[in-house]
């Protein structure tokens, strides 16, 4: 128990330095950019640190996963605003606003924070108590799935259809728009997992990073891709890195 508390606690500083290192030298390099707008940087860099370190608590169980995530959820609502993934913006601003208060109620109902005795004696703060969906509830999760992504599409593409017969777009993007409907669903789910406390959130929040990094992927490499599209594609890579060990930690949880 010992050797296992050390690693996930260096895993977690590791990864929480490098994600502050590369926005710190990405901000820097951008900057330099007189075409550069500061304050899209800035709120950019700012939803990239926190959003890793939202991830980084929620997979060891803490509480403070819900402060994180709420500074997270604002600053990421004004990007994909921004950068015109306006069912991504959706979400953020619409669902998982409120979904940070909903989460934070019922881990305190299932510990989350308390204060108990460590091994050592000591007190410390009490991991949320995970549980682990049955054969039913999967059902009812994969079957959310494959008709969310079916709506959304259909809603996202309607959206993009309108912007082009007004002229604000040249071309519909089919990948975009699928990608983008891809990471609304999983999203949705993820979230209804995360803050009822399953252990099997982690499987679809690896769906969603590898979603997630293939939609900042295709921006990037689009002629709409702005100067902070880096930062976000690298956020959601080591999003996908704690996804991984989140995982390995719930699962230990839930038993």
């Amino acid at each position: 128990m010992k050797n296992e508390k050390k690693f996930n606690f260096w895993f977690s500083a590791v990864l929480l330095a490098g994600m502050v290192g590369i926005a710190i030298y990405s901000f820097v390099c951008e900057v330099q950019d007189p075409q550069t707008r500061l304050l899209m940087q800035v709120i950019a860099t700012l939803a990239a640190i926190t959003g890793v370190t939202n991830t980084v608590l929620s997979a060891n169980g803490s509480i403070w996963t819900f402060l994180f995530g709420l500074i997270d959820v604002v600053c990421c609502s004004i990007v994909y605003l921004d950068s015109g993934i306006m069912g991504t913006f959706a979400l953020h601003a619409f669902y998982f606003l409120p979904m940070q208060f909903i989460g934070f109620w019922q881990w305190r109902k299932r510990g989350a924070g308390d204060r108990i005795k460590g091994e050592d004696g000591r007190s410390e703060e009490a991991k949320v108590k995970a549980r682990r969906l049955t054969g039913k509830q999967w059902s009812y999760v994969l079957a959310a799935f494959v008709a969310g992504i079916a709506i959304a599409f259909v809603i996202l593409h309607a959206i993009d259809a309108a912007k082009l017969r007004a002229g604000a777009l040249d071309s519909i993007d089919n990948a975009k728009i699928l990608l983008d409907a891809g990471v609304v669903v999983l999203n949705i789910l993820g979230q209804v997992l995360m803050s009822f406390a399953f252990a099997e959130q982690w499987y679809i929040w690896i769906m969603v990073n590898i979603f997630s990094i293939m939609l900042w992927t295709n921006r990037l490499v689009s002629p709409e891709a702005t100067s902070y599209t880096m930062v976000m594609l690298v956020k959601y890579i080591f999003y996908f890195i704690n996804s991984i060990n989140g995982l390995r930690i719930w699962l230990k949880l839930s038993r």
